[in-house]
């Protein structure tokens, strides 16, 4: 089982039927939404208690562990029942929060010999995986929805999200994440005594390196190694690198006293990002990982100039052109914003940012390739780029089963502390 690879969202929901039938009076699966293509939002729930935990899987389209690992609970929970009786709660588990994101992004588990389900079962590469990537540009990303101030529509994912948060109103929300490189680590939107030293337990017993200073949330509070916690100060929105303003959903939930939780898996994991020495000089750590972001933005418009113009024309050919044409912009904004922070202070940050240099153009023309066909030179760009990231950093598997028991102790612990 340790190379079992992701299930297609197909099958993940195979399976919760399956369960469901299986065990009716444990688990209900009920209809809370539907995507902009029209498919369903599925809400798995266990227990019947007062009190509600809510799950998020499946909100960035590239990150499949979410599912699994939500599947995986539910159905410890309908063998183990006493597990939520104890607790006087009812646990929701929304299977995937982008569907339609999703069934793009999952191509890289069902493609060609050699780049799907065969290679992922033997042995999963990372050039397998970037040669299907998917990844919404971020005004698609439903986990974020725009400001009320941004002209445009809400995504009916987020208003399905929004009105659950407000219809179950949880003590805690657990929104799962997965990084293709690097390591783990847990955000807060408030502090959980004990959290800290138990998610360093989990992952230092399932031998996943945490990483030191997680820069995804620059304005957070670094509580310990691997763990942020939200200022009490903190604005309610977000701001990514394309200038996209949101207002997270797991932020929303603040008001209903909810605590969110964020948890982040690495798919391939990297030691070094754990590294606590000091580095002798950031900025040079900052200029080099710079250096490497824009000179590989600008060597992929050289390359996609080359080919010549060429429009995309199908729906997925549109959608995978807009991601990468954002990505392939934001690297200035990303510098600022390395520029203006206090990073790689230390040698697993420093880590961290070599990743983020890399990983940036690697999806930017990942999903170029794709939406322009498939043209060779930027088949050989990804390769290249993807066989780099795994050799520089020595990035190794972490199996399926153990990404998904680091965010199903991580979750137990947190319920129990605040439940």
């Amino acid at each position: 089982m340790r190379g079992t690879p992701y299930p297609t969202l197909g099958e993940l929901l195979r399976r919760a039927r399956a369960t469901v039938a299986a065990r009716p009076g444990a688990l209900r699966l009920r209809a809370v939404g539907t995507s902009r293509a029209g498919r369903p939002l599925w809400l798995l729930s266990a227990g019947h208690g007062p009190r509600h935990i809510l799950t998020v899987a499946g909100a960035h389209a590239n990150e499949p562990v979410g599912g699994v690992t939500s599947l995986s609970l539910a159905e410890r929970f309908a063998r183990e029942p006493a597990l939520l009786q104890e607790s006087g709660c009812t646990w929701n588990f929304l299977l995937c929060l982008d569907p339609d994101g999703a069934s793009l992004a999952g191509r890289w588990l069902t493609g060609r010999p050699g780049e799907g389900r065969a290679a992922a079962e033997a042995s999963p590469t990372l050039r397998g995986y970037y040669r299907r990537f998917y990844r919404p540009a971020f005004a698609a990303q439903p986990e974020f929805p725009p400001v009320t101030s941004d002209p445009r529509p809400v995504m009916p994912e987020s208003e399905a999200l929004v009105r659950l948060i407000d219809e179950l109103r949880p003590v805690v929300q657990f929104s799962l994440h997965g990084v293709e490189v690097g390591g783990s680590f847990l955000q807060l939107t408030r502090a959980v005594p004990g959290a800290a030293a138990a998610y360093r337990r989990i992952a230092a017993d399932l031998g996943i390196p945490l990483e030191h200073r997680p820069f995804d949330g620059m304005g957070w509070l670094a509580e310990s190694p691997g763990v942020l916690v939200l200022p009490d100060s903190s604005p309610t929105e977000e701001r990514d690198p394309s200038g996209f303003t949101s207002q997270a959903t797991w932020l929303y939930a603040m008001r209903h006293g909810t605590v969110s939780a964020v948890v982040e898996a690495p798919f391939w994991s990297v030691a070094g990002v754990s590294d606590p020495r000091p580095v002798a000089e950031p900025r040079r750590e900052i200029a080099e990982a710079s250096e490497i972001l824009l000179g590989r933005a600008k060597q992929l418009e050289a390359v996609v100039g080359e080919l010549g113009p060429r429009a995309p024309e199908t729906p997925e050919e549109i959608a995978h052109f807009t991601a990468a044409r954002e990505l392939m912009d934001i690297g200035p904004g990303v510098v600022d914003t390395w520029n203006s922070a206090e990073l790689a202070t230390t040698v697993g940050n420093a880590v961290s940012l070599g990743v983020a240099a890399r990983r940036i153009p690697l999806r930017a023309a990942a999903m170029m390739r794709q939406a322009l066909g498939g043209a060779p030179a930027l088949d050989a760009l990804v390769e290249a780029w993807a066989r780099e990231l795994a050799s520089t950093f020595d990035a190794r598997w972490v199996p399926v089963t153990d990404q998904t028991e680091l965010q199903i102790r991580t979750m137990l612990a947190l319920a129990r502390a605040l439940v």
